[in-house]
């Protein structure tokens, strides 16, 4: 089983502690006896301890700077949500496909940022240009948010805020079983708690550091008992020999947990492996001996966001892997919603 993330190292950054919450994560971790070092700003971080790349990059993924949010313009978040919240940048998982590997560069360390009320009065801003309509906050683009919020309980407060919203809702993923503490929160059915989940061999060979899928499924169900409505991520779906079973034995022992009620209100999202040639240059050099399948040659070349091409799979593999998948959702969910193949 995966311990909750403790941070090898803490940086602070100056005007974090001009906010409660700064002070707070402040002396929690001098309490714990964590190594705290002060820093200007984040992008001032230099000389993480190591003596290669390996190593440094290890202790980058241990590493969580407080620090302050000063853009405060939200990114859009399409499919899956109007806009991007954020509250943490970076990951402690060691996910090898993440695209996070290259958004993050050379800074894969975590940042948690401070100033929870200021980013909570943009969210209210962009509800007020959109009402009557609804608008849908992803709170983990830049992040696995569950994966550090026993620590720093954001995500908590993000959830209670928005259960006193009317035109507000909140969503976000995790691979992190690491819950319990979020049982309790006043949700009031504003906030999707959905799971990323994958095949056993996925889990086994690209995703070290994340919960296991048994432990994911039964915080899952910690998580529909506690009222909450529920998805689930099914990504990245990725072609490996004997991929419809492993997938289809996922399924099944996903509806054997779940209770009745749970599968009344659920969601899938399903999205296909794909990667850019940035990403695999990065991905190599972070995880040498991945067994990640990165040949652009076998894929279909895709534009991007920001004009940057990614690599998906060939047009008939893609309608396999819905058609398998959907049919598996179909069949023991009859009730729940398909949000997007992508």
């Amino acid at each position: 089983m995966v311990k909750p993330f403790v941070p090898q190292l803490v940086y602070v950054e100056p005007r974090a502690l001009e906010y409660p919450l700064g002070k707070e994560l402040y002396e929690k971790f001098k309490k714990m006896g964590i190594e705290i070092k002060d820093t200007t700003s984040h992008n001032q971080i230099r000389n993480l301890p190591g003596d290669n790349h390996f190593q440094k990059y290890r202790v980058a993924k241990s590493t969580l700077v407080i620090g302050v949010r000063k853009t405060l313009k939200f990114d859009t978040s399409k499919p899956s949500a109007e806009y991007a919240i954020p509250f943490v940048t970076g990951c402690m998982g060691h996910c090898h496909y993440c695209y996070l590997q290259t958004t993050m560069g050379d800074k894969p360390y975590i940042r948690t940022y401070v100033n929870t009320e200021e980013i909570f009065d943009i969210a209210s801003e962009y509800m007020k240009e959109r009402m009557p309509e609804e608008t849908r906050f992803e709170a983990s683009c830049t992040s696995d948010i569950v994966g550090v919020d026993h620590l720093t309980h954001t995500l908590k407060r993000a959830i209670e805020f928005f259960g006193k919203t009317e035109h507000g809702r909140l969503r976000f993923v995790t691979k992190f079983a690491h819950v319990d503490h979020l049982l309790d929160a006043e949700h009031n059915g504003r906030t999707r708690f959905r799971f990323s989940i994958n095949d056993h061999y996925i889990i086994k060979n690209f995703e070290p550091g994340t919960s296991r899928l048994d432990e994911r499924i039964e915080a899952a169900v910690k998580v529909a008992e506690a009222g909450y409505p529920l998805g689930f991520i099914i990504a990245p779906i990725y072609l490996h020999e004997g991929w419809k079973e492993g997938y289809g034995e996922m399924m099944e022992k996903l509806a054997s947990k779940l209770p009745a009620f749970a599968k009344k209100d659920l969601t899938f999202e399903m999205i296909q492996h794909r990667f850019t040639k940035p990403a695999k240059r990065v991905i190599e050099k972070n995880y040498p001996m991945t067994k990640l399948e990165l040949d652009e040659s076998a894929r279909k070349w895709k534009w991007g966001r920001y004009g940057i091409g990614k690599y998906v799979y060939q047009d008939d593999e893609q309608e396999q892997i819905k058609d398998t998948l959907t049919g598996y959702i179909r069949g023991l969910f009859p009730e729940a919603k398909l949000e997007y193949f992508t």
